[in-house]
């Protein structure tokens, strides 16, 4: 057994729906602009343009839900309530007919956004990881081992900020759907056992204020409640 010269990171993990055992996370992929009504909302051409990636870190992830701080630097934090895929195997260039093979579960994850980061650091160029990487920017429900695909591709998603519905569509509007996104990604990065993809939200995102709950959902998969905390 190797010996460490500092004590390792705890593992992150996620639990599973009827079982004992825990989902390690590997890596935290994030989609960009999936939804149609989405991309315009943030002023973009919805049009089926190859997908885009960012990455989330393991700290990001606030298991089960229940509380967060309010982050610092931002005084726009914005909610997007997202399809989150759970990857038992992984591999580079994989074929979108092979991708299903690789999906452990679904959970349903919320990537939370400094969005004034953000879209300042898209006017200089720069990169916007500050507006999506911050301690608990990742809330994430139990996983739902195995569902069918085809059992998912038309839920409903939403979710509600103190009991008021902002975000309302289905899954079936994503432009790039789950097998697709998996081998486009494999084709960027090496895909491995423990992955998480969040899949991209619908329209309506929008702000939080400490005090807030986020209450998420998707039909067949579960839900998350997140309190914002000052």
């Amino acid at each position: 057994m190797a010996e460490f010269v500092i004590p390792p990171a705890d593992v992150v993990c996620l639990p599973v729906r009827d079982h004992n055992g825990q989902f390690p996370v590997a890596e935290i992929y994030c989609v960009g602009r999936n939804y149609a009504d989405h991309a315009i909302e943030m002023g973009h051409n919805p049009d089926r343009e190859e997908p885009f990636f960012f990455m989330k870190p393991g700290y990001a992830v606030l298991s089960q839900g229940g509380s967060f701080k309010y982050p610092g630097l931002t005084r726009d934090l914005h909610h997007e309530v997202e399809l989150v895929v759970a990857l038992a195997g992984g591999g580079e260039n994989i074929k979108v007919s092979d991708a299903p093979d690789l999906i452990y579960g679904f959970a349903v994850g919320i990537d939370l956004t400094r969005r004034d980061i953000q879209a300042e650091a898209k006017k200089l160029g720069r990169p916007w990881d500050a507006g999506k990487t911050f301690l608990h920017a990742a809330p994430c429900s139990e996983v739902m081992p195995n569902p069918a695909l085809h059992t998912i591709e038309q839920a409903s998603i939403s979710l509600a900020v103190n009991g008021e519905t902002r975000q309302s569509g289905n899954l079936n509007q994503m432009i790039w759907k789950v097998p697709e996104i998996i081998a486009r990604l494999s084709e960027c990065f090496p895909l491995q056992a423990g992955d998480l993809i969040f899949t991209g939200t619908p329209a309506g995102v929008g702000p939080v204020f400490a005090g807030d709950e986020l209450q998420a959902s998707i039909e067949g998969i579960g839900s998350l409640r997140v309190t914002v905390t000052a």
